[in-house]
């Protein structure tokens, strides 16, 4: 029962973080598998477009140098731009070849016939280098602008349809993206219903459980409730029980054997009365001698059990007896202050009188108290008593013996309440309050009203 709700509750909440921590992790990753494709489409096409725009400029500049070196008087005068041609082809064909590698289905053909252009472009220009000064002088005007000119137009064209292309692809791209946004929609509304129908599943499976364990634990309790009221009815019946054993045997021992050992010494004492032998004399006082001895140890075993006053006279005269017994015994001087009714419940004056008893006990025996003050008093239905001396004290969250916890036990059964109030060093205060209904207070004619000292 004690690791079950752990595991339920670890089984629940965990399974429900799990499933959030998988949609948030499902969503991540669609996002970053979106900025990702969105990224490498831009970066493509801006690329594509970059060397697509060389390959113009190219272009556009080999026209310029191309002309530079036909207007040139001499052709040691177009070197210089013929070199510049030169390489301005060699860096046309590294950005053709690099366009090539990323070339879109519908980009193939428009792309072939730009590099046969240009290819025919620069084989057109490698005849003018070879010209003489008077075939310079006599062609390039014509060739410039019959040739050279119709050309470039051709291959900027044909670039220009390419770079058309390239823009339909990124727009093809953004369609992609779209799409694909539309399925991390979909996916992140698909993980939101799993994630709040598996939660709900969780939740709900955690609470029926936890409720079974609930009214499991609510059985268990009541069991225990019903046995511990089952252990106090049954330890009441024992002190009911062990009272009653106790006033059996001290009736017994007052009614047989104290009347037996009553008549032993009667019967010395008539036979001492007639005038014995002197040497039967000693035997006789010996034998009248043990009958006294007897009966009062008889007498006092018989108190100790149950004083008999306590059933026949009441409780008040019962404290009275015991403070003067303890007294005589122990040295201590004991103040008994009582105001209570003549007629109690005999549960009552039997807790009280025991209480009373092991308290005086407990004075004695552990707190080596000189004065010791035991109040009864009636007051708004209860019955209070208090036992206070000025013994050494104790720490009552520590120490509890068998004979406090049997006046608790004895209390609590009547539906009392049970205090201890002690220091070490400062004495002990007992403090008990008895219910009692049919304590009307101070006006009943049977209130009986007593203070007696023993020491």
């Amino acid at each position: 029962m004690r690791q079950r709700p752990w595991l339920v509750l670890v089984g629940g909440f965990g399974g429900l973080l799990l499933l959030m921590a998988a949609a948030e992790t499902g969503a991540l990753l669609f996002l970053n598998s979106w900025r990702h494709n969105g990224t490498e489409l831009q970066g493509h096409f801006l690329a594509r477009n970059r060397t697509l725009e060389k390959i113009r400029a190219n272009i556009y500049l080999s026209g310029t140098f191309a002309r530079d070196s036909l207007l040139a008087p001499e052709v040691s005068g177009a070197k210089a731009q013929i070199a510049t041609l030169a390489n301005l082809r060699h860096d046309t064909d590294v950005l053709l070849d690099s366009y090539a590698q990323s070339l879109e289905p519908e980009e193939t053909a428009p792309f072939r016939t730009l590099r046969s252009e240009i290819d025919a472009y620069w084989k057109v220009l490698d005849k003018t280098f070879a010209w003489s000064a008077e075939e310079r002088n006599k062609y390039r005007f014509a060739f410039f602008y019959e040739e050279m000119v119709p050309r470039r137009t051709s291959m900027l064209q044909i670039a220009d349809r390419i770079a058309t292309l390239n823009e339909e692809a990124l727009k093809r791209g953004d369609t992609q993206l779209g799409a694909l946004f539309g399925r991390l929609q979909f996916g992140l509304v698909a993980m939101i219903v799993v994630t709040l129908l598996g939660g709900a599943t969780l939740a709900g499976l955690t609470i029926f459980h936890i409720l079974r364990l609930e009214g499991q634990v609510q059985e268990r309790l009541k069991e225990s409730v019903q046995a511990r009221a089952g252990l106090q009815e049954l330890s009441a019946k024992l002190v009911r029980a062990q009272e009653d054993e106790r006033r059996a045997l001290s009736r017994e021992l007052h009614d047989e054997v104290g009347q037996s050992f009553s008549a032993v010494l009667m019967e010395a004492e008539n036979l001492l009365d007639m005038e014995p032998a002197a040497e039967v004399r000693p035997h006789l006082e010996a034998l009248r001698s043990l009958a006294e001895k007897g009966m009062n140890e008889i007498r006092n075993m018989a108190l100790l059990l149950r004083p008999s006053m306590l059933d026949d006279f009441g409780l008040v005269p019962a404290l009275n007896w015991q403070a003067r017994d303890t007294a005589k015994r122990t040295g201590m001087r004991v103040q008994i202050e009582s105001e209570v009714e003549d007629e109690l419940p005999d549960e009552h004056k039997t807790t009280i009188y025991r209480i009373v008893q092991e308290a005086l006990n407990n004075c004695a025996r552990h707190a080596q108290a000189t004065t010791v003050q035991v109040s009864v008093r009636g007051e708004n239905g209860q019955i209070l008593l208090n036992v206070q001396d000025d013994g050494s004290g104790f720490d009552p969250q520590r120490v509890r013996g068998l004979g406090l916890l049997g006046m608790e036990e004895r209390v609590r059964h009547l539906g009392g309440e049970f205090e201890i109030d002690s220091r070490p060093g400062r004495g002990t205060l007992l403090r008990i309050a008895l219910p009692l209904a049919s304590l009307n207070g101070e006006g009943r004619n049977g209130k009986h009203s007593n203070s007696h000292s023993a020491g």
